[in-house]
C-alpha cells in the first residue's frame, strides 16, 4: 500500500470513529441510567415500607368502601410491620380522590382504594386531570359483591323474564330508582334496558335511602340495591326480589338467580373494589402488595366480616385486574353513551 492509501484509510477510520463517538457516549449514558434506575427502584423495593402507607378512599367515612379499605389497612400493616392509614378524600363523584392519588408519588406510600368509579367517571366527565388505565397501576380487586334486582310487591311479576314482558307492554310507564346519577344502581339498570329494549323511566336519589323508602311506598317500581339493606326488607314481605346482578349466583343469596341466567345472556354489573398504586410504582413493591392482600383475604376472620358485610373476597393478580379494569371501562362507556347518561 502506498503513503497516499496508508493515510486515506487512517483519515477514514478517524471520521468514522468521530462520527460514532457522540452515538457510543449516548449508549453509554442510556445504559448507565437504566442500571442506576434498577438498582435505585430494587434498593426501594428492599427497604420499602419504612414509614407509614397511606391509602386514599375518594368517599366519606362510614360506608362500604371505607370500612372495608380500614379493615384491609389493619391487616396489611400487621402483615408488612408498618402502619398503613386510610385518607378519606370524598368529593366530585370520587373524582378528587383519584386525581390526587394520580398525582401522588409513585414510590409505594401512597394508594388508592376505589370501585367502578374510577372508569366510569370517564364516561361522565369531559375533561379529567386523570386517566384510569394511564396513571394507575392495578395491584388486586379487593373484593365482589352484587346487587340485587328488587320490585315493590305491588309489581305482578316475579321473574326477569315478566319484567321485561311487563315493561314491553307499557313503555314508558315504569319508573325505577337509583342512588344518583351516574351510581352503579343507575347504570345496572342502564345497562339491563340497553340489553333488552325495554323503556323504563330514571328517577335520581340523593342517595339510596331515599330511594329505598319511595320504593316501598310504591312511588317508584324497582331498583337495584345492596343486599346489606334489601335483605331486611325482603325477609319482611315489603320486597319482592327478581335476581342479582353478578355474572355468578351471590354466595349469601345462592337461590336468587342472575340476570344473566334469567333471559338477559351476558349481563353483569357486579360491583368490586380494589386497590391501585400510581403508575411508575416499583413492580417489586405492587407483587409484595398483591402477595399481602391476597394472604390477607385468606384470614379466617377477614373472610367472615367480608362476608357479612356481603362481599366476597377475591385477591387478583395485578395482571387479572387489570384485564377487569380494562374491561369495565369499555362496558360502562358504552351504556353512558347509549344512555346519554349526565351527572347533576
Amino acid at each position: 500500500m502506498n503513503a497516499s492509501g496508508w493515510w486515506g484509510r487512517r483519515c477514514f477510520q478517524f471520521l468514522i470513529r468521530r462520527a460514532m463517538l457522540p452515538q457510543l457516549l449516548r449508549l453509554l449514558t442510556s445504559a448507565l441510567v437504566i442500571v442506576c434506575a434498577v438498582g435505585a427502584t430494587a434498593s426501594i423495593a428492599q427497604t420499602w415500607p419504612n414509614r407509614p402507607v397511606r391509602i386514599i378512599v375518594p368517599l366519606a367515612p362510614g360506608g362500604g368502601s371505607d370500612i372495608l379499605a380500614r379493615l384491609m389497612a389493619q391487616h396489611m400493616g400487621e402483615a408488612l410491620g408498618q402502619t398503613f392509614i386510610v385518607e378519606n378524600k370524598p368529593g366530585a363523584g370520587t373524582v378528587i380522590g383519584a386525581e390526587l392519588a394520580a398525582k401522588s408519588a409513585p414510590d409505594g406510600y401512597t394508594l388508592y382504594a376505589t370501585s367502578p368509579n374510577i372508569v366510569i367517571n370517564h364516561g361522565l366527565h369531559p375533561k379529567l386531570n386523570y386517566d384510569a388505565l394511564r396513571d394507575f397501576a392495578p395491584i388486586s380487586q379487593w373484593v365482589s359483591f352484587s346487587n340485587l334486582l328488587v320490585v315493590n310487591p305491588s309489581m305482578p311479576v316475579h321473574t326477569v323474564q315478566e319484567l321485561i314482558d311487563y315493561a314491553r307492554s307499557r313503555p314508558g310507564q315504569i319508573n325505577y330508582g337509583s342512588s344518583g346519577n351516574g351510581a352503579t344502581t343507575h347504570l345496572g339498570m342502564e345497562l339491563l334496558k340497553v340489553m333488552t329494549g325495554i323503556d323504563i323511566v330514571h328517577v335520581p336519589y340523593k342517595g339510596s335511602a331515599p330511594a329505598m323508602a319511595d320504593l316501598l311506598s310504591g312511588q317508584v317500581s324497582l331498583m337495584l340495591d345492596a343486599g346489606a339493606t334489601s335483605n331486611r326488607q325482603i325477609k319482611a314481605g315489603r320486597l319482592r326480589v327478581l335476581a342479582v346482578t353478578g355474572s355468578t349466583r351471590s354466595v349469601l343469596n345462592p337461590e336468587v338467580p342472575t340476570i344473566a341466567e334469567s333471559g338477559v345472556p351476558g349481563y353483569d354489573s357486579s360491583v368490586w373494589i380494589g386497590l391501585f398504586a400510581p403508575t411508575g410504582t416499583a413492580p417489586e413493591i405492587i407483587k409484595q402488595l398483591y402477595v399481602t392482600i391476597s394472604q390477607v383475604l385468606k384470614k379466617p376472620e377477614v373472610r367472615t366480616k367480608l362476608l357479612a358485610q356481603e362481599m366476597e373476597p377475591v385477591g387478583s393478580t395485578p395482571a387479572e385486574f387489570g384485564v377487569l379494569v380494562k374491561s369495565e371501562l369499555d362496558k360502562w362507556l358504552k351504556v353512558i353513551k347509549a344512555a346519554n347518561v349526565k351527572i347533576d
